[in-house]
């Protein structure tokens, strides 16, 4: 496949490639994979999403596969093991935010709330099957990344402002912003299924 029928966004990097072509767009109903992939989005925050895809395997094994009852009882030495950690983003503000989203995630777990159907709430369970013809047509936020984001922050999630938000929801298919000339476009519109 050509770079003119992917979303131009991937450039040729054989990493980022791989990722457009098999998991951007492809929507994401597992609670702990949605979990994970908004933690990396607010690793993301000031950085190129790139950076992430290369320490992805590093951060997964620095936060135990990424399970978060594992993550939520994160203490003080696994906060210093993070931080001397030269694989990951080293953010204080960050790990900590990851450590605190886990334990919101397993609270919201315990009180038999699914982590999944409350995000996909935010595009009524179903992917929203955008047809852009450019990539300078697609929105950086939209209401319901705004409105996403503000029910993240009130449950008291950090690193989740709408852009990061919109960002998450493309990569996890609540939105399929795969222009209209990527071979992806119509693949992913035919993975979706509703809650």
């Amino acid at each position: 496949m050509t770079a003119s029928h992917r979303c131009g966004w991937c450039g040729t990097d054989p990493l980022y490639v791989a990722y457009h072509d098999t998991e951007w767009g492809v929507p994401e109903y597992d609670a702990r994979a949605l979990w994970e992939k908004l933690v990396l989005d607010g690793f993301q925050a000031g950085l190129a999403w790139i950076t992430i895809l290369r320490k992805r395997e590093t951060l997964r094994a620095a936060f135990a596969d990424f399970d978060p009852r594992i993550v939520a009882r994160f203490d003080d030495t696994d906060r210093a093991r993070l931080l001397s950690d030269p694989g990951i983003i080293r953010s204080r503000a960050k790990i900590d935010s990851a450590i605190r989203s886990a334990q919101l995630f397993v609270d919201m777990q315990d009180r038999g709330e699914d982590f999944s159907a409350w995000l996909w709430s935010f595009v009524d369970g179903a992917p929203i099957q955008n047809r852009w013809s450019s990539l300078s047509d697609v929105p950086a936020q939209t209401p319901q990344s705004v409105a996403m984001a503000k029910a993240l922050k009130a449950r008291g999630f950090n690193f989740c402002g709408p852009v990061i938000v919109y960002a998450f929801m493309q990569a996890t298919g609540m939105v399929n912003d795969h222009i209209t000339c990527c071979f992806r476009c119509d693949e992913v519109r035919d993975l979706s299924r509703t809650f």
